[in-house]
């Protein structure tokens, strides 16, 4: 089994697929990430795959299936359980400060991200374009997600620990300040000579703290 059968397998947990299939969504994976879903044919894939084009239309109706088939688990996997999982360890005292449970949440995502670079490479660039990915994005992360942050929220809020502001505003600046990290991080500049420890320490910093010097003062 090679590594990435055993990836396409993680992601697809629960999925069993044949070998031509796992074949399939690799060489679909490595085509969307490259070129893009708009200019990947579904002959470019089977060739890549070692199978004949009418096999990826018995698996999957339409090249449009068969992006939503790699990106789904990805939505499923990339926020929410997380969320969901280390709600009951907030409420449990296992992170008692707001600030614990940003670093914990960013390192355990950047991990799942390096993991799956092509595949979350594929959601970022193709969802502005395909109102079914905007559909699974609210489904399984906006929405589910939020459900359970607004409760992380009122917890830190009720400890004193996050300003007092509406929760969907902490949402908002919290998820877009993370990911806006990692996906410049990992995606636009990866090239870049960064200071991966110090560059998570900083993002955690300017969520708690904004970027307000100690004599601001606003005239």
């Amino acid at each position: 089994m090679t590594d990435h059968d055993l990836e396409i397998d993680e992601l697809m947990d629960g999925d069993e697929l044949t070998d031509k299939q796992k074949k399939i969504i690799v060489s679909a994976i490595e085509s969307f990430a490259e070129k893009g879903f708009s200019a990947t044919s579904t002959s470019e894939i089977a060739k890549k795959a070692g199978v004949a084009e009418g096999t990826i239309f018995r698996h999957y109706k339409t090249k449009k299936d068969l992006l939503l088939a790699i990106v789904a688990p990805v939505m499923a996997k990339f926020v929410a359980p997380f969320i969901i999982k280390d709600l009951q360890k907030v409420l449990h005292q296992d992170y008692e400060h707001f600030e614990d449970f940003l670093t914990a949440m960013l390192l355990n995502r950047r991990d799942f991200l390096v993991k799956n670079l092509s595949t979350v490479k594929i959601l970022v660039q193709e969802i502005p374009f395909h109102p079914e990915l905007k559909e699974l994005f609210k489904e399984h992360i906006a929405l589910k997600v939020y459900a359970q942050f607004i409760k992380l929220v009122e917890h830190y809020q009720a400890k004193g620990q996050i300003m007092d502001i509406p929760a969907y505003s902490v949402f908002r600046m919290t998820f877009s300040t993370i990911f806006g990290y990692l996906i410049a991080r990992y995606m636009i500049l990866p090239e870049a000579d960064w200071d991966d420890e110090a560059e998570t320490e900083r993002t955690i910093q300017f969520i708690m703290h904004g970027l307000a010097g100690p004599n601001h003062s606003k005239k």
